[in-house]
């Protein structure tokens, strides 16, 4: 398990990369370190690339990540704008991108790196 975190090149955001499996302990030490690098950058946009990592946690714990830990956190810019990319035959992520977003966050999940970089570069 292993998250790495670079500017894009035009350095607009934030890419993290994921390998190996994740939960949402995991998920909230990435994600606190990602928006310290945003917030030392002045950037609130993350690519979250998924493609090589899979969410093992329960319903439960995904539930409590975006219900209790995000909002709790006061690392995390809840005003972010995250795309998460995904690979196109894993839906380990689905659920948690949803009750991240009824939470409030602006989460979005694609299976196409285009897409995502388009999201995030939409104003």
């Amino acid at each position: 398990m292993s998250s790495t975190n670079t500017v894009s090149p035009d350095g607009k955001y934030i890419i993290q990369k994921v390998v190996g499996e994740i939960n949402a302990e995991l998920a909230m030490q990435y994600n606190h370190e990602s928006h310290t690098l945003g917030r030392q950058l002045g950037i609130r946009r993350y690519l979250v690339d998924l493609t090589e990592c899979q969410n093992t946690d329960s319903v439960l714990g995904n539930y409590g990540f975006a219900y209790k830990d995000m909002p709790t956190d006061e690392g995390v810019d809840r005003l972010a704008r995250v795309a998460l990319l995904a690979a196109v035959d894993d839906h380990s992520h689905d659920f948690v991108v949803i009750v991240t977003r009824n939470a409030g966050l602006n989460v979005s999940l694609f299976r196409d790196r285009d897409e995502a970089i388009r999201h995030l570069l939409a104003e």
